[in-house]
């Protein structure tokens, strides 16, 4: 984006017309031009001050709220407003619930020209401690003598400064502190750029957390024993990473078993630290309820389930169908996937890895004859691979989306395109006090 050299910072009032998709309110100045005011909700009336300009909008932050909004709530974090983590926390859960469905809308509206015929009641879990997974930044200042451990901030060039997180699970929200000051203590502080978490199910040896410390130069002695000593007292397996994914590896416990249940599906996820698993364990359960009813399962059915990581949905399917065949790019994953079919007794269940970017046409799978198909792709959508799948003979289509823009895309694809109806869809939140939106929808055969 293109800015200006001189940037006009007096403070300036303003009436907030909307919600931007990333969250920040709308107004508009007296020539017309868009302003987005972080901190900000519609109905309000603000004082503020830009932060940067561009052609066709301005950016600015809220100084004070003159006018607030009967949703405004007041933020439970106190690094709300500088940390980027989350940036909902001022605005009713409600009404943020009411925002991500008008983002769904609009974008089917404006994308893909497509409307369902029905939209079915959002998804929603825990509003808080709900997060199992993620990555703090980390940042020896030298000027402060102190070493940061946080997410980053609104700005991206720095780290916040976090002594608190309310979106975290709670064993991770209780460290935050104890991991910047261990991390200050060790030799290699100032080479150690990222602390990643992850969370499953608690075993005899640890409770489930896994930290994975990317590490720039080999580790001291002392610095593996001050890491090893952190995982023992809070019973978190400490894993290292010195180079690229492949090269994590376990330092305390000697062989941690991190994983975590699908008990309505007598289903056990094995998984590595670095792999994808959803962030929210009580909204993947529900998550995978709806899509089961979305799909209508039948014993008899065979389903393909495309972009499938470790068999989160491809698992409990197999647990109600005749076959399900999943299908995802990275090929660690793929290995994972078979690896927990085989741990929980499904025979059922095939795996292969495929670019699903790519042609596919020459894949055995391709034209091996489904009656549903799941995909859950990531936020570029899957208009690849569905320009190349034979959809006829097909019952429905399910399409989880962590990005509402390319699920309208593909949407409209499927209806203009390829004659298939919209029938329902919705919003999830996987993602509370933030502005992402996940969603589901589900398409039939026209006739």
């Amino acid at each position: 984006m293109a800015r200006s050299r001189r940037l006009d910072q007096t403070p300036f009032s303003a009436d907030i017309l909307d919600l931007t998709h990333d969250g920040r309110g709308v107004a508009r100045l007296a020539d017309g031009k868009a302003v987005f005011v972080a901190g900000a909700l519609p109905g309000e009336r603000v004082t503020a001050v830009r932060t940067a300009r561009s052609r066709h909008f301005d950016e600015a932050t809220t100084l004070e709220v003159l006018q607030a909004s009967p949703h405004r709530v007041t933020p439970r974090c106190a690094h709300f407003g500088v940390c980027g983590g989350c940036v909902l926390q001022h605005l009713d859960a409600g009404q943020q619930i009411l925002a991500k469905q008008r983002v769904l809308r609009e974008n089917f509206e404006r994308i893909g020209h497509v409307t369902p015929e029905r939209w079915l009641e959002p998804l929603v879990d825990r509003e808080w401690g709900y997060r199992r997974k993620g990555r703090f930044s980390v940042r020896r200042v030298e000027k402060k003598d102190k070493t940061l451990v946080g997410f980053r901030e609104r700005d991206p060039r720095f780290v916040a400064d976090l002594h608190e997180c309310h979106t975290v699970i709670a064993p991770i929200a209780a460290v935050i502190p104890a991991l910047s000051a261990l991390v200050d203590g060790l030799a290699a502080r100032s080479q150690i750029p990222q602390i990643e978490f992850i969370a499953g199910d608690a075993t005899a040896d640890f409770d489930g957390v896994a930290l994975v410390f990317r590490h720039l130069q080999p580790l001291v002695e002392s610095d593996l024993a001050a890491l090893a000593a952190f995982g023992r007292a809070h019973r978190f397996a400490i894993f290292l990473q010195p180079g690229g994914i492949d090269s994590v590896h376990p330092l305390w416990p000697e062989a941690p078993s991190l994983a975590f249940r699908l008990p309505p599906w007598d289903v056990e996820l094995r998984f590595r630290p670095l792999d994808f698993i959803q962030v929210n364990a009580g909204l993947n359960e529900t998550m995978i309820a709806r899509t089961m009813e979305l799909l209508d399962v039948q014993p008899g059915d065979r389903v393909l389930d495309l972009f499938c990581g470790l068999g989160n949905f491809t698992l409990p399917l197999a647990r109600r169908v005749r076959e399900v065949v999943g299908v995802e790019g990275e090929a660690g994953l793929v290995a994972r996937a078979r690896e927990n079919a085989v741990h929980n007794g499904l025979a059922n269940a095939q795996f292969f890895a495929a670019d699903l970017t790519q042609d596919q046409s020459h894949a055995p799978w391709m034209r091996a004859g489904f009656d549903t198909l799941l995909l859950d792709p990531p936020r570029s959508g899957a208009d690849a691979v569905l320009r190349q799948l034979p959809l006829k003979g097909l019952r429905r289509i399910v399409y989880v989306s962590c990005h509402p823009a390319s699920l309208a895309r593909d949407a409209g694809y499927l209806v203009n395109e390829r004659g298939w109806t919209l029938r329902a869809a919705g919003v999830m939140d996987m993602f509370p006090q933030t502005a992402h939106v996940e969603s589901i929808a589900m398409f039939e055969k026209q006739g």
